[in-house]
């Protein structure tokens, strides 16, 4: 009889005990690294989408947009068309917002006002604001810090916004109802 064949049996069990210990922690950080990634592609894809709304809507002219469509009811469209269904629907619709501003006057330290009331808010000049405000993102998976407390499944809640100047325009659009 071999002296190593005994050794052997009582090693047969030690790769499954061994490779058990080491996929928990690699599960553990693999989904902490998916809940990580979910967050910042869904935040990304919502600033991108601001960004996006803001330079066609500081450009856009009357007649680019159709008949009856007015600037802010198209910027938030836009907002939407770009959210990657993150912001499809009613539901999406109440979290944009599009404001405008008048600048103040050079030198001033005045802050900008809002005119988004007013129907000439969106005057070549003014500032147009679009933002996706209190976005809730439900956690991809629940978060679990101690093994006495329960699972955390709360939302990250972010906001998004972009802002530049509206650009002069021979036949600028209605502004319609804003924010």
């Amino acid at each position: 009889m071999d002296i190593a064949t005994p050794r052997l049996d009582r090693r047969s069990g030690a790769e499954l005990i061994e490779f058990t210990l080491a996929l928990l922690p690699f599960f553990a950080m693999v989904f902490v690294l998916l809940n990580f990634a979910w967050i910042v592609f869904v935040q990304a894809t919502v600033v991108r989408a601001v960004r996006v709304a803001v330079r066609s809507g500081i450009t856009l002219t009357a007649s680019q947009m159709g008949t009856g469509a007015c600037l802010t009811d198209t910027v938030k469209g836009i907002v939407q068309q770009n959210g990657l269904g993150f912001l499809k629907g009613p539901a999406g619709l109440a979290y944009i917002k599009v404001n405008y501003f008048l600048p103040p006057a050079a030198g001033a330290t005045t802050a900008a006002t809002d005119v988004s009331a007013l129907s000439s808010g969106n005057a070549p000049g003014n500032i147009m604001r679009v933002s996706v405000s209190s976005y809730s993102l439900k956690a991809f998976l629940p978060r679990i810090f101690t093994w006495k407390s329960a699972p955390d499944s709360s939302a990250f809640v972010f906001t998004a916004s972009s802002a530049d100047l509206i650009e002069p325009s021979r036949n600028p659009p209605c502004i319609g109802i804003a924010p």
